[in-house]
């Protein structure tokens, strides 16, 4: 077996240790926020129309 050097641990400034603690707290936030929504009962299967542009129900486009 070959002895693959291993890299030592980075040490980050105060600054960076900051923002990745601010980011783990957003994305907690963020998964919190959406798993505690109810889920949509007779909605439009599919892309959401909102967000891509159109609805097509019954093979009727509508664009809004």
């Amino acid at each position: 077996m070959t002895d693959v050097p291993t890299t030592p641990p980075r040490i980050l400034t105060p600054q960076a240790q900051r923002a990745l603690a601010e980011a783990d707290e957003r994305r907690r936030r963020v998964t919190e926020s959406t798993s505690d929504k109810p889920a949509e009962v007779g909605g439009q299967a599919g892309p959401d129309p909102v967000r891509y542009g159109d609805w097509e129900k019954a093979g009727i486009v509508s664009d809004f």
